[in-house]
């Protein structure tokens, strides 16, 4: 497993980009894929084809959007770029809008990264660390920020919190959350013991929402009895009559349809309080 800094080469950073649409945005953070010999142009125009085709599902967190699609021919390795837009650029969110950053993933699988993107959904999930991506004055500031993210920002214990960073918690009552050795109950929910986590292609956005989940899973005690895969939207259809609930976007929960297990709409990819929420509507906890 690689890390983020690892992951962005120096020269993949940059700060004050100028860019007045979605599709400038994406590009500007593809551009810097192309120059590191990561990709071509051609995926830079995939990652801005998923969007038009899903939505702008990639908008994970308030101001943050994940770009990226399917690796094609021109993926020769692992890699990221980030770009700080010198103005916000509305992308099309109803929640999460308008962006100002803009990260970039060329994967040539679905493991090599995995790690990498759970370090960066607990990095935005905690407002220090955002805002330390929010300040950087150079691009080398911006990847230096984006490091010593292979830990939790807070400690061992902040894998276990119930919510992000400053996020209010998603029950008043302490003593209502499930904890310990508690387990899904046939008097709730009959748990099949398996969750999918829904994006456009199955190598992205979904892997921070599972990320998020599990941390929650593993506040509630639920970690052992829950297992949880990230997934495409094909393959969601048919896979969903497995599984307790699908997480995902509202783009592409629209995308789903019809499908034999509930949805839930997370917004915030990174937040535990809106996931924490979701489990305790499915699971009537």
């Amino acid at each position: 497993m690689r890390s983020l800094t690892e992951l962005i080469e120096p020269g993949s950073a940059r700060v004050d980009v100028v860019a007045t649409s979605r599709d400038e945005a994406i590009r500007a953070a593809g551009e810097l894929l192309v120059r590191a010999g990561v990709a071509g142009d051609s995926y830079t125009q995939a990652m801005i084809d998923n969007v038009d085709e899903h939505g702008p599902y990639i908008v994970v967190a308030p101001g943050f959007a994940f770009a990226h699609s399917r690796p094609d021919s021109s993926v020769t390795r692992t890699g990221m770029s980030i770009v700080r837009l010198a103005e916000p650029v509305a992308f099309g969110h109803e929640t999460n809008d308008p962006v100002t950053l803009v990260l970039a993933l060329a994967a040539v699988d679905a493991d090599t990264h995995q790690e990498a993107l759970a370090a960066l959904a607990r990095l935005l999930g905690d407002p220090d660390r955002r805002r330390r991506l929010d300040a950087a004055r150079t691009g080398e500031d911006l990847r230096a920020a984006l490091g010593d993210t292979g830990r939790p920002a807070t400690g061992a214990a902040s894998r276990n919190a119930p919510t992000g960073a400053g996020e209010a918690p998603a029950t008043t009552d302490p003593g209502s959350m499930p904890t310990g050795d508690t387990v899904p109950t046939e008097d709730a929910v009959p748990s099949k013991g398996f969750i999918l986590t829904v994006c456009g292609n199955g190598l992205g956005t979904s892997l921070f929402l599972k990320n998020t989940l599990e941390q929650v899973l593993d506040r509630w005690g639920w970690g052992a009895h829950v297992r949880v895969e990230a997934t495409d939207t094909i393959s969601a259809r048919g896979r969903a009559g497995e599984a307790d609930v699908l997480l995902t976007s509202g783009a592409i929960a629209e995308a789903l349809g019809d499908v034999p297990a509930p949805v839930e709409v997370i917004d915030d990819f990174t937040s535990r309080a809106q996931v924490d929420a979701a489990l305790r509507r499915v699971y009537a906890v």
